[in-house]
């Protein structure tokens, strides 16, 4: 029986270089290579996961996926609010 929840444990990387790196690679991706929006999701994952695990929680899995999630779906939504964002003003 499950009587209590993983502990993650956070650091200076997750809260100050985690997502900006993710962020920043995934842009460079999407311009070096012509990336399509369709897959910018999938990048994002991959990268995400990568640094996480092996690299941010390299001793403990289940941080290391939490996290590279976390990672992953914050560097989207910055994309994606962004561009959001700047539709609204060009719009107005």
């Amino acid at each position: 029986m499950l009587t209590e929840f993983p502990v993650i444990h956070t650091d200076v990387w997750d809260a100050i270089w985690g997502v900006p790196v993710v962020l920043v690679v995934v842009l460079i991706i999407k311009w070096l290579f012509k990336l399509s929006p369709a897959w910018l999701s999938t990048v994002a994952t991959v990268v995400a996961l990568t640094i996480s695990i092996f690299i941010s929680h390299p001793k403990n899995l289940s941080a290391g996926i939490f996290m590279g999630l976390f990672y992953s779906g914050a560097a989207m939504g910055i994309i994606y609010s962004t561009k959001q964002s700047f539709h609204a003003y060009r719009k107005r």
